[in-house]
């Protein structure tokens, strides 16, 4: 994690770009982890969601590390305002070139936002999934949800098991 920062700070400061994953992907070694962006501030659930909290809101979309697993994501389904959803289950679909995949909400609550802009524009999951990436807002109906989520080093160590 903190190689992988180094790397990214170092590169935007010299002026340079870092190689996307499909480039670097085939020049690692067999198994190894080709380090994904975490983000300090978020909380991360086990099934690769993240959520950005902001008083009795939450903002949930998928992490880099599940966007990369992925591949390109071509389709993504989600929930419209207004739509419940329960910590734990389902609330959408994401399609890419490999797989479809569910996608779990890791609060229970009343979906307050979706984001729109990905029915056209389903490639910004993987060019920016902690920004303009994100799939869904939800007000809570219960925050002792996201006590079962991990910070970014604890989701960090899972990526890496």
């Amino acid at each position: 994690m903190a190689m992988a920062q180094f790397a990214k700070n170092a590169s935007r400061s010299l002026g340079m770009r870092l190689a996307p994953r499909a480039v670097l992907a085939p020049l690692a070694p067999m198994g190894a982890r080709l380090y994904s962006e975490v983000v300090d501030g978020l909380k991360y659930a086990k099934s690769h969601e993240w959520a950005k909290v902001d008083g009795d809101t939450v903002t949930i979309g998928i992490t880099d590390h599940a966007q990369a697993a992925l591949g390109d994501i071509v389709y993504v389904e989600l929930p419209q305002p207004g739509d419940t959803v329960e910590a734990g289950s389902p609330f959408g679909v994401v399609e890419s070139v490999k797989a479809a995949s569910d996608v779990y909400s890791p609060v229970s609550g009343e979906v307050v936002a979706s984001n729109d802009e990905l029915a056209d524009n389903s490639n910004l999951v993987n060019e920016s999934p902690y920004e303009k990436g994100w799939f869904m807002k939800v007000k809570m109906s219960s925050p002792a949800d996201l006590e079962s989520m991990m910070d970014s080093a604890g989701y960090t160590a899972h990526c890496d098991e």
